[in-house]
This record gives C-alpha cells, structure tokens and sequence, in this order.
C-alpha cells in the first residue's frame, strides 16, 4: 500500500515585532481571561524558566514511525516551533538528540510534542526549549508510514494551524490565531503592567480579599443569607 503523505504549504512567518511582543508575556496571564489554544497541562518543558515565542508549522506523526520528521527538518526555518500531534501514541518518542541537532540547525526554536521525547540530557546540553509529555526509551524508526505536515491538528486538545503564533513557557503552551496574537499580547502586556502595582500595594500592607472584591462577595453572600433565614423564621426582614 502506498503510504499516504499530506503535505500543506509552508505557513506565513509571524511578524518580528508580535513575537517580540508575545516573549514579554505570560502565557498564565492571558489564562485570566482566554479560555482556550491551550495545551494541555500534562505537556511540560524538558528546560525550566524557559519562554519562547514562534510561528506554528504543524506535524501529525503516526506511531512507530518518524519518517515525516525528518523529511520536515530540511522545512524548518528560523523562528519556526514545531508542534507534533502523536496520534495517540504515549510510548514511542519521536524526538531525541539528532532531531534536536538538526531542528536547532536550522532555526527553529521549540518543539511541542504532544507525546513522548528521549535524549534527554542531549535536549538540555542543546538549550533548545521542547515540551513533550513525557520521555521514553522506545524509539520511533523510519517505517515510511505517512503522516501530515502543515494541516490543521491537535496538541494537549488545542487546534493548531499552520501559521498560528506559538507562545511557550513554564506554566504551558499556548496557540493563538495570527489576527489575535498582538491584541493578546498588548492586553497581557497593559496586565502585567497592573499586577506589578498590585504586588507593591500587597507588599505596602493593601489587603489581597479587599482589592479582588473577594470580602464585598463573601459579606454580600452572609448578609443575603442572614436575611434569607430571618424571612424562613418569620423574623424582622
């Protein structure tokens, strides 16, 4: 049977300026307020205190194989993160220290597997920032199974296209559309600004439950509570 290979043009880069712009910020300080694009939080970082920021070229890699791969290494371009859908698999690791040569050769910046990697004291000797769920032991080979290279696909349960804007770091991975990416970037940026103020109130002595609103919740819900019982007694309302 001839294997089946897909393979979709090479995605627009992110501008510069917007990935500048998205490696000042905290993927935990978009999570107030988007509630998705993001991986899921069992796909971590190989490097800690790591954060990166990058245009998305999509994989989707079929089990034992890694034929696709490698074939995607002499596609990668500088600024490029690589984000591979296993398919499922959890045992096979795709990635390990001759792929991590290869793709920091070449430009890119992080990979995110959605899976297993190895290698991985060769990964950390490297600096190259990769967030996988896992390592393994058990290889994959170049089986020439098939697989799908710059398609829509899913990693950690977020839908990836080729071209979307890749933020990275020590709380998750982030994937956000190329039209959102600097809006985000701005507002998460304009937060932090405000957090900072916060922290220096907190540490002046500024109560944490009454900046939040937490106290004016927490007595608003005795008081209607209070009131609620008065009326079930028959008492004074």
């Amino acid at each position: 049977m001839i294997p089946n290979y897909d393979i979709g043009p090479e995605p627009e880069a992110i501008s510069p300026e917007i990935l500048g712009l998205l490696t000042r910020c905290e993927t935990a300080t978009i999570g107030h307020w988007r509630l998705w694009g993001f991986c899921a939080p069992a796909i971590r970082p190989i490097l800690p205190r790591k954060r990166v920021a990058g245009t998305a070229v999509t994989l989707a890699l079929p089990g034992p194989c890694s034929t696709l791969l490698h074939y995607a290494m002499d596609r990668i371009r500088p600024g490029d993160i690589l984000l591979i859908d296993r398919l499922g698999d959890r045992r096979h690791a795709c990635w390990g220290g001759g792929v991590t040569c290869a793709f920091k050769a070449a430009g890119g910046v992080a990979a995110v597997i959605d899976g297993a990697c190895t290698d991985e004291a060769e990964i950390a000797q490297s600096d190259l920032p990769v967030w996988c769920r896992g390592v393994s032991a058990v290889t994959t080979r170049q089986y020439g199974l098939g697989g799908r290279l710059n398609r829509p696909i899913s990693v950690g349960g977020a839908v990836v296209q080729p071209g979307d804007a890749v933020l990275c770091d020590s709380s998750g991975v982030l994937v956000l559309p190329p039209d959102e990416a600097e809006s985000e970037a701005r507002r998460a940026l304009a937060f932090q600004e405000q957090g900072k103020a916060v922290e220096a109130g907190l540490a002046r002595g500024d109560s944490l439950p009454e900046l939040s609103g937490a106290t004016a919740r927490v007595e608003e819900a005795l008081r209607a509570a209070a009131r609620e019982k008065a009326a079930l007694s028959g008492g004074p309302r």
